[in-house]
């Protein structure tokens, strides 16, 4: 995170709750003036229980345990404006837990970014249902981690941008994103060539949706 306060550019900043640094690293960026999400860590179709940290929400819950889940996790990243997906491939298909989800971010006045993992994601068509602010993700930055590969990412983030009015890009920071804020910062003379800006996620959201359901926060 220091890279991009440094570079000066307002990356969100989605923070994975119940580590032992979560709230101290919302705070920070909070503090330093980044906008916060939710990193929440949500059952994969493959992958290590480990890669999802304590208390993930799994598909076996029951509805109220996967409500209380959610609650817990937003209330150890304080400052959060919204919420996405940490993998989740299984659990964002699965309509009873993504229901919960919705439903505590309704009303905690969250908006979603959908990260992208499953085609199937149910975030879409129950967001809606429920008049919650949704987006989703274009482009994933480091899934090859090498700088000239997040330059690339960040073209083609670029050239989206360019064509619909806005995108979404997700990648990593600390030791192992490295690369990540590398390529990112490196991509900014051509974002500023382009008249492209890097705004917060809330910024997207249409004035209507932002009035409604995250002003006055």
């Amino acid at each position: 995170m220091e890279e991009f306060l440094e570079g000066k550019v307002p990356i969100t900043a989605a923070v994975m709750p119940f580590t032992p640094k979560s709230k101290e690293h919302a705070e920070w960026a909070h503090k330093n003036g980044f906008e916060v999400m939710v990193h929440l860590p949500m059952q994969p179709k493959k992958g290590k229980r480990s890669w999802l940290g304590p208390k993930p929400i799994t598909v076996d819950l029951t509805p109220e345990e996967a409500r209380k889940r959610v609650e817990q996790a937003i209330d150890n990243v304080p400052y959060a404006k919204g919420l996405n997906n940490h993998m989740g491939s299984l659990a964002v298909e699965n309509e009873k837990i993504v229901r919960e989800i919705v439903k505590v971010a309704k009303e905690k006045r969250l908006y979603i970014v959908d990260s992208g993992t499953s085609p199937k994601s149910k975030f879409p068509e129950i967001a809606k249902e429920f008049g919650v602010p949704l987006l989703k993700r274009d482009v994933f930055l480091d899934d090859i981690s090498s700088e000239a590969h997040v330059k690339k990412q960040m073209a083609r983030l670029a050239v989206l941008t360019e064509q619909t009015g806005k995108g979404i890009a997700i990648g990593h920071v600390g030791v192992s994103g490295r690369v990540c804020s590398a390529g990112v910062i490196h991509s900014m003379d051509d974002f500023k060539n382009r008249n492209i800006k890097i705004v917060p996620v809330s910024q997207l959201l249409s004035k209507e949706m932002y009035q409604k359901y995250l002003w006055p926060y």
